[in-house]
């Protein structure tokens, strides 16, 4: 089916991008869905798990059918092929969550270290109550000396020499002991990704449930590792968010301004940009050039970065991307890393728009690359701003095209700023749970997949969900469609049932909560982790949940296996690749639960999703004692 016979409209609920895609057509860009129609007979092997090509013995197929029970080469059946796979995807995702903390940990000790004055520490006593809350000394010493001894102590996370990182103090006892039991407790953030893949080499673990329980330990070295420590020095370094209103969808782009699209997921590159643009100089260049200033946008997780700490409006998500370029009204786009399209270097190149990457670990054909370091930003900003301001010069008017007009959103809600609304405690909300009112809470988090309508499955399930007096806090890409669907105002609270529209009322609050960018779900497990001290319970008895329902990357995968692996209930709008095991599948969907207290669900259904996880939250209540 073509897209023509498919219909626009099917594509994405939105009309901003129904308008981008009629024009696209119009102007001979090839999109995403075009790409997808074109690998419509997908490898079945491949979509199951069974296909491997780790080593020139193969690659193997492993076929099901029939009675006899085929292999690899090397002997493999079916159970480890898809194990090995598995955990190599989420060692992937993984390693990627915590290579941007790493980054971030970078910048963070060459401000400590005096190496740069183009980042400074902006949260001076979030600095001071981490490293208390981390054992470091912090009363009456200067901030570099905590930042670097802070810095010291992150870096042994990333080793195999300390015992168990150093986040893992807040997470709750009864968690820790069955972590503990189970073999799972995450060591070093780099020695469990390299042992995943050691694992998975021919010849070393055999075992399909030895993998997927190592696969566990990987995923939880990112949430409460790599992802954790990202969050927390991104917020030490940028500003810990607070409540603030912004704009979303491609009508944030301006006809009469240089448009800049900041791309990808790391805070560091992005955060110089913002300060550039402010430069007097800079904004005099970019009049002379005929713009009436410069106007920074965001897309996915950098754009959801700069969003909660800058309010810098959001232009699109992941299925947005290509076609915030083809409004033709982008000048560039600067990049860092993660979930960015190769194709977009040939869609920039179809308009006058400048793609512009920034680091050595991801660099584009067909770009130019303007290397950052923490040495080096401001002034590599200011670089990419001027080339910016020449693109401008070279826009085509009559290629331009903006739909609609930005929607007002509130950002912000860090566990910080939920605290303080609160009174600085988290009583009131347990409150508000134990009497109903707010009957639970569900994350709704990450990607887009063009194999599922775009948005439609993040905004039907949430409206559901608050209908039912469910709290929805969301990151990452999914914000974008909560935003579009006016979800991330306090007036969004009409559309939710009458106890959660009442404590949003009083509160001032969205019923929906952006709380960050991807690695920012590591904030969801720390307020989990904080209910679940505060009630004396597991982690797995609070009636929460987690859904990623148009999910399509390894570092979602890592999501959702580390929050399957505390105790949360996830829901997936799609499967892994891991149906060609039937042991894998069910422990996935059946067997964690009576080990970790959780499973995965799979349901595409937006609708029938919100049932499966109404009922779990209503027996999680039963069993505390509540009204479902």
């Amino acid at each position: 089916m073509t897209k023509e016979q498919q219909g626009l409209e099917n594509l994405s609920i939105w009309n901003d991008a129904a308008s981008m895609l009629a024009k696209a057509k119009k102007d001979g860009v090839e999109t995403v869905w075009d790409r997808l129609h074109e690998q419509r007979n997908e490898c079945a092997f491949c979509a199951q798990g069974l296909s491997c090509s780790k080593c020139v013995m193969g690659p193997c197929r492993i076929n099901m059918k029939g009675d006899k029970r085929q292999h690899g080469v090397c002997g493999a059946d079916a159970d480890l092929t898809v194990a090995r796979n598995f955990g190599r995807f989420v060692a992937a995702g993984a390693a990627s969550h915590s290579d941007h903390g790493r980054d971030v940990l970078d910048t963070f000790a060459a401000v400590a270290e005096g190496k740069t004055k183009d980042f400074q520490i902006r949260d001076e006593a979030k600095l001071r109550r981490i490293a208390s809350e981390l054992g470091l000394a912090s009363d009456g010493q200067p901030i570099d000396a905590i930042a670097r001894a802070l810095a010291d102590k992150f870096y042994q996370d990333y080793s195999s020499r300390s015992e168990e990182l150093s986040f893992l103090s807040r997470v709750p006892e009864k968690r820790r002991t069955r972590w503990a039991e189970l073999g799972v407790t995450p060591r070093g953030i780099d020695r469990e990704v390299v042992e995943m893949m050691h694992r998975t080499h021919m010849g070393v673990d055999c075992d399909a449930t030895n993998i997927c329980l190592h696969a566990v330990r990987t995923a939880l070295a990112d949430g409460w590792g790599g992802s954790m420590i990202a969050t927390e020095l991104s917020d030490i370094l940028f500003g810990t968010p607070r409540p603030t209103a912004s704009k979303v969808n491609l009508g944030v782009l301006r006809k009469d301004m240089v448009n800049v699209l900041v791309h990808g997921h790391s805070p560091v590159v992005s955060e110089t940009i913002l300060a550039a643009a402010k430069d007097q100089d800079i904004l005099a260049e970019a009049a002379k050039a005929g713009a009436s200033g410069i106007n920074i946008a965001g897309l996915c997780c950098t754009g959801n970065e700069v969003l909660m700490r800058q309010g810098i409006p959001l232009a699109g998500n992941h299925l947005m991307t290509e076609l915030a370029l083809i409004t033709g009204a982008v000048e560039l786009m600067v990049v860092d890393y993660q979930c960015i399209m190769p194709s977009l270097v040939r869609i920039a190149a179809c308009y006058h728009t400048r793609f512009v990457s920034t680091q050595d670990k991801a660099k584009f054909p067909g770009a130019t690359h303007v290397p950052f370091t923490p040495e080096n930003a401001r002034d590599k900003a200011r670089e990419v701003l001027r080339m910016a301001i020449e693109a401008y010069t070279k826009r085509k008017p009559e290629r331009v095209e903006i739909p609609g007009q930005p929607v007002d959103i509130m950002t912000g809600f860090s566990n910080e700023a939920v605290l303080e609304a609160l009174g600085g405690t988290p009583q009131p909300l347990i409150d508000a749970i134990k009497v109903g009112s707010v009957r639970g809470v569900v994350g709704i988090v990450g990607c887009n997949n063009p194999k599922l309508t775009h948005d439609y499955c993040h905004t039907n399930l949430a409206k559901e969900l608050i209908k039912r007096d469910i709290l929805v806090v969301v990151t990452g890409c999914a914000t974008v469609a909560m935003g579009k669907a006016g979800l991330l105002t306090p007036a969004g609270a009409e559309q939710a049932g009458q106890g959660l529209a009442s404590v949003c009322k009083a509160l001032g609050i969205p019923p929906v909560l952006h709380v960050g960018s991807c690695v920012d779900n590591a904030r969801i497990l720390h307020l989990c982790a904080i209910l679940a001290n505060a009630l004396g319970v597991d982690m797995s008895d609070l009636p929460v949940a987690a859904s990623a329902p148009e999910w399509y990357s390894e570092k979602a995968a890592a999501i959702g296996l580390y929050a399957v692996s505390c105790g949360i209930y996830t829901h997936l709008g799609l499967p892994p690749h891991i149906t060609g095991s039937k042991t894998v599948t069910n422990l996935a969907l059946n067997g964690l639960e009576d080990v970790i207290g959780a499973s995965f669900a799979v349901e595409p259904d937006p609708f029938k999703a919100a049932e499966l996880i109404d009922k779990r939250i209503s027996t999680k209540r039963t069993a505390l004692g509540l009204t479902p």
